[in-house]
């Protein structure tokens, strides 16, 4: 005799393992997006208001501990099975509209001047700042950071929500309950991180948002669907997922073009153009002036002024010529960073026989290299005339690397440079402080030929003044010969550069030689050069007590951060 194998008691068995199958299954589901959460809040906090690095550890910071909170918080919740179905529905709905929610308040904070200047009437050098309004821009900052902690709330709620739902379908659960879950949801966690760097770093923020929210509305539907008679006013929780279901159709279809709207908003001029690479957030503007001048063009990386189209050149002017006039030849170049172009642009005004420009971002570079039909042609025209085209230049071979690496496959490959142009971005976080290290300069000292000139961009004299110090000191301690120069750059203030060599006389003394520049330039002359040498009587007088930025210490990240925060109060 066989045993029936469709008895009450084998049935119950299957029942049992179905429902365990699914709720693991729920358990990693939810703890890939709440995951995603993170990365989502702390991705749009970094690319649009800076520091993308200390966006990221703190919203994680933030939200584990509110996850330990909501988890406390869980034993409030008398029916587990109404409870859990709740979470998900208000977990989607905050998960989708925390991003464009912040967005439309920040933008309206920072647009609040202009609309009240305009219902006063005031002129527009005289907008109102501080105060009220002052704290409420400062205020809605922090909005990525508040969701991160309501939805760290929710999120934390789950895990114990979903062991009593399977402590109360099977007791013989209670021995394995914690660890399953848990193994559940690190296995879920993983999923999701791989999902958010092979994926949605590459699409739209808000696009993201709503495609992770969908998926706690699916875990959402499938709870309901399976435990209908252990949910109170569960047609009620069944209307509300529906309707955020269409709500997320909304929001997939137009949310990216809202959030894009709200977030040009923080930009004094039009926003023309913005692309989110695999790196950085890149924004264009566009500022119309009279008729017979052409508009001002300004890229912004993550909310931070790159470049302006009005005076890019004597930033550029001030980088370049100054190097390649120290260095005893120009045949063969290095530049470090400076994907626009624009350095590149003065560098070949030198007739170079090669150049070798290495940056990290690809999407940056194209932009500036064969522009893509989305983009506006006006810009397209306006961004190729200020790199004259330089990046199509035959002469020109571009390394896509993080600088740090392919420093040491140009060392590996015995390759020596005439000059080498450091034109990175700001140590504004710790991921850039690395290419302002010591042991960095070390690596380029092997690569420069000795009678050759090397010059890091080394941020403002005026605001950051350590940190400048700093950076000409690190240079120093790598073999240097440094001199330090400046001038002023209206869309940045005072700008500075430290120029260094190797052997015979230092750059300054081989610059004051030259009586008339060796290149055409609208701006640059010998005697702006010469005197932007100079500093004040008492610029240097700490020089000894600024400290060298040693690999690891992030001492120029602290230099760099301290002076901003000050001056910004």
């Amino acid at each position: 005799m066989y045993a029936n194998v469709n008895t009450p008691q084998v049935k119950n068995r299957k029942l049992a393992w179905f429902d365990d199958v699914l709720l693991l299954g729920i358990m990693a589901i939810l703890a890939a997006c709440g995951l995603i959460y993170e990365y989502l809040l702390s991705h749009y906090a970094g690319r649009i208001l800076g520091a993308l690095e200390a966006a990221i550890y703190t919203m994680i910071g933030l939200m584990i501990v509110s996850m330990g909170i909501g988890a406390f918080a869980a034993r409030k919740i008398r029916c587990a099975f109404t409870g859990f179905a709740v979470l998900e529905l208000i977990v989607a709905l905050c998960g989708a509209l925390a991003i464009l929610i912040t967005a439309s308040i920040i933008g309206f904070s920072q647009q609040l001047p202009l609309i009240i200047a305009n219902t006063l009437g005031l002129p527009a050098d005289q907008l109102p700042s501080g105060g009220f309004i002052g704290s409420f821009q400062n205020l809605s900052q922090y909005l990525p950071y508040v969701w991160g902690v309501l939805l760290g709330l929710m999120i934390g709620m789950e895990i114990p929500l979903i062991a009593r739902v399977r402590q109360a379908l099977c007791e013989e659960h209670l021995l394995h309950n914690a660890g399953t879950i848990y193994g559940a949801d690190y296995i879920g966690a993983g999923i999701g991180a791989a999902i958010w760097v092979g994926f949605m770093l590459t699409i739209d923020i808000q696009l993201a948002a709503a495609l992770t929210a969908s998926f706690n509305l699916f875990a959402g539907f499938m709870f309901i669907a399976r435990f209908w008679d252990k949910i109170r006013h569960v047609k009620l929780l069944l209307v509300g997922h529906i309707l955020a279901s269409g709500l997320l159709v909304i929001l997939a279809l137009h949310g990216p073009h809202w959030e894009q709207d709200f977030n040009n908003l923080l930009y004094k001029d039009k926003v023309v153009y913005s692309k989110a690479t695999r790196f950085q957030q890149l924004t264009f503007t566009e500022r119309l002036r009279a008729a017979s001048l052409p508009p001002v063009y300004s890229m912004y990386i993550n909310g931070r002024l790159q470049f302006s189209s009005s005076d890019e050149h004597i930033y550029h002017a001030f980088l370049v010529h100054p190097t390649l006039a120290a260095s005893a030849r120009h045949d063969n170049i290095l530049i470090i960073g400076g994907g626009d172009g624009l350095g590149l642009k003065q560098v070949l005004k030198w007739q170079p026989k090669n150049v070798t420009l290495i940056d990290l971002d690809e999407g940056l570079i194209d932009i500036f290299k064969d522009p893509a039909p989305n983009i506006p042609p006006q810009l397209q025209q306006a961004l190729l005339t200020l790199n004259g085209n330089a990046l199509n230049d035959p002469s020109v071979n571009l390394v896509f690397d993080d600088a740090y690496n392919a420093v040491d496959k140009l060392l590996a490959k015995g390759n020596m440079f005439d000059a080498i142009i450091v034109d990175l971005p700001d140590p504004s976080h710790p991921d850039l402080n690395k290419l302002y290290s010591d042991v960095f300069y070390r690596k380029l000292k092997e690569l420069l030929s000795r009678d050759g000139a090397i010059t890091v961009q080394s941020t403002s004299p005026y605001h950051a003044a350590n940190a400048f110090i700093s950076v000409g000191n690190t240079l120093e301690s790598a073999g240097f010969t440094v001199k330090q120069y400046h001038h002023n750059v209206p869309s940045f203030g005072e700008w500075g550069w430290s120029i260094g060599t190797l052997m015979g006389s230092d750059a300054k003394q081989r610059l004051q030689k030259m009586t008339q520049l060796p290149v055409n330039d609208p701006w640059l002359t010998p005697a702006l050069i010469h005197g932007a040498f100079a500093f004040p009587a008492q610029f240097y007088k700490d020089k000894t007590q600024i400290k060298v930025n040693v690999l690891g210490s992030m001492q120029l990240y602290q230099y760099h951060q301290k002076a901003w925060l000050n001056d910004q109060g």
